[in-house]
Parts: structure tokens; sequence; C-alpha cells
């Protein structure tokens, strides 16, 4: 009898679902979720809306930390883990977004209504800038020196010692710069005393005959009262010629006054000391109740010609230099110099 051959039986189907994880593992997932999509709905600002995104999506935020749980699971739990953990945080991203649109479209309308303008109300005055005391009075003096021949021209504030005093006949040790206490900077620079300065600069440059004049800020460290003050503004103009006399100095600052303060201005010239001119006069001008001084002129001192090239024999000239602050205390009755420094609008509303 023939043997019967057996086949190999088939193997029984394998019916067995796919691993899940864990189901505590799954209701924190769930639980997440349904706490963090009710918050996202509830944010009513843009700023608690990124608060969320930081604290639901953001790298160590809560959704990042149950995708850190993953090497915890088994291999067949770990796919299906994935797949919900990426479907969550693409839900809340959306809702992020969603809410986001809602709130800045409420922003948008809030700041439109906030910032609307209502074309039917009255509009406002707007406020009108003056022109400084200070500023009228040095575009005056500019304009009355050039229309007397006179050339502008500017200087440094931080001037060398060489031309705030050498140039200008100041000794060593000479009691005349105890008079002008200085602001030094360095061993040799300082902030200048005087616009005189500007003489020693220009002059060696300029052929004869020349007019010059400059405005600008002076310093001296001294006392503080209603006529002093430790920052200054003054003019300071020389003229070199042939046969210039003290005359003709008197005759231009007469001039000026008269320009400056009214025809019927008295002026006064008495005799004084400064190292840069010989003679040397101070320059008042009357107010109602007093005399104000306004500067010191003279004629240039022969040392102050040599020291820049120019023979005093064949040459000669004047120089002055007045206190621009003073002007328009004088014209505008301002009793106190410390006022135009101090920018009370209720004194500059005035000009």
């Amino acid at each position: 009898m023939a043997k019967s051959t057996a086949w190999p039986s088939r193997p029984t189907p394998h019916t067995s679902l796919t691993p899940h994880p864990d189901t505590d593992t799954m209701d924190q997932l769930t639980t997440l979720q349904t706490e963090a999509e009710a918050r996202i709905a509830a944010a009513d600002s843009l700023e608690e809306l990124s608060q969320q995104e930081v604290e639901f999506l953001g790298r160590k935020g809560k959704v990042a930390g149950l995708m850190r749980l993953i090497p915890t699971l088994t291999p067949e739990e770990r796919p299906t883990f994935g797949q919900r953990v990426n479907g969550v945080k693409n839900r809340l991203t959306a809702a992020l977004e969603a809410r986001r649109g809602v709130l800045q479209a409420h922003d948008t309308a809030r700041r439109l209504r906030e910032e609307a303008v209502d074309v039917t109300r009255p509009g406002r005055v707007p406020a009108v800038g003056r022109r400084h005391p200070l500023t009228l009075t040095f575009e005056q003096v500019a304009d009355i020196l050039v229309g007397l021949g006179f050339r502008q021209v500017d200087g440094p504030e931080v001037e060398d010692y060489a031309y705030n005093f050498a140039a200008l006949n100041f000794q060593e040790e000479h009691p005349a710069l105890d008079e002008q206490a200085s602001f030094y900077v360095t061993e040799r620079l300082l902030l200048r005393t005087q616009t005189t300065a500007l003489q020693g600069r220009v002059m060696p440059a300029l052929t004869p005959p020349f007019r010059i004049f400059t405005l600008g800020r002076c310093f001296r460290y001294e006392a503080v009262d209603e006529t002093h003050y430790h920052t200054f503004h003054q003019v300071d103009a020389f003229l070199v010629d042939r046969k210039a006399t003290l005359a003709d100095l008197k005759g231009t600052l007469a001039a000026m006054a008269r320009e400056l303060f009214g025809a019927d201005v008295t002026v006064r010239f008495r005799p004084d000391y400064f190292p840069f001119v010989e003679p040397g006069v101070e320059i008042a001008v009357k107010l109602p109740h007093r005399w104000m001084e306004i500067g010191g002129a003279g004629m240039i001192h022969p040392n102050v010609l040599r020291h820049v090239g120019i023979d005093p024999t064949e040459w000669s000239g004047f120089a002055f230099g007045l206190g621009l602050d003073r002007m328009p205390m004088v014209r505008y009755g301002i009793r106190d110099i410390r006022l135009l420094f101090e920018n009370d609008l209720r004194m500059l509303r005035q000009f």
C-alpha cells in the first residue's frame, strides 16, 4: 500500500489587535488636549495667547513633555502614541491660529475706535514758536555790523591758551588773568573766556585793511547773580586800517547803540584797562534808573599787531567786545540775566 504523504498544516492567522499605549498615558494626552483647547478659546489678549502657545507647544511645553514619554513605551506602542501626539499638536496649532485671528481683529477694531478722528469737531490752535530774545539780538547785531562793512567769522569755543591770552598781550601771572577765572580742559586748552581770542587766529592770514566780527558763547568761572552768568555771549569786532582812531571807534559804537536801543539812547565811554588795547574804554548805556555796562573797547595794542605780523607804525586799529546778553536786558527791561537761560515759557512768550 502506497505510503500517504502528509502535507504540513497552514499556520493559523494572527488575530490579535495592534498594541496601544497604556490607558494612563492616553488619558494624559486627552486631558491635555481638552485643557489646552479650553484655555486657548478663553484667551482674551494676544499676550495671553502667546503665553498659552509657549506653555503647550513651546520647546519645553506640555506637548513636548509627552513626546519625551515615547522612549518609555514598547516598540509596538510608539507609532500609535506618536501619531496621537502629532494630531493633538496640529489641532492646538490650528486653534491658536484661529484664536489669534479673532484677537487681532478685535485689537484692530479697538485701535480704530480709540484713534478715530472726529472731523466735525473744531480744530485746536497749534502752539506757535517764538524767536528767543537772544536770537533776535544776534541777528540784529550781525545785520548792523554787516551794514557797517564788517565780515562775520566763527571761532572755536574750546580755545588754545596762546590765542585766548598770549596773543592778546596777557603776560604770565598778570593780575588781569585773575579777573577771567577759566574752565580748563587740559593744561593748554580751555573754554574761551572772550570772543576776542579770534583775533590771533584770523589776523595772521589777513592783509590790511580789514573789518571782522564774530558772535559766540564764552565761559568764565564766576559767581552767578542778576547780571553775571558762567556762560554768556559776546560780539567781538576789530578793524585795522591806516589812521584808524578812537573817534572812529566811538562813532561805530554810537551808531550800533542807536540801532539797538533807539535814536535817543545815551552812551557813556569811560577809561578802562584791557591788556589787548591801549587806550581802553568801558561802554555803558543809560537805563531809566541806572547805567548798565555792555562791554569794553579800545585801540588795538601795538604788541597785538606785531604778534600777528602787522606793522603798528603803518597800521592801526580798534576792537570792541560787547555782551550780547545785556542788550535784550536793556531793550526789554529784563532785570535778571538768568531768565535768558532758564527756558521759562512765561517769559519767552512775551517776545
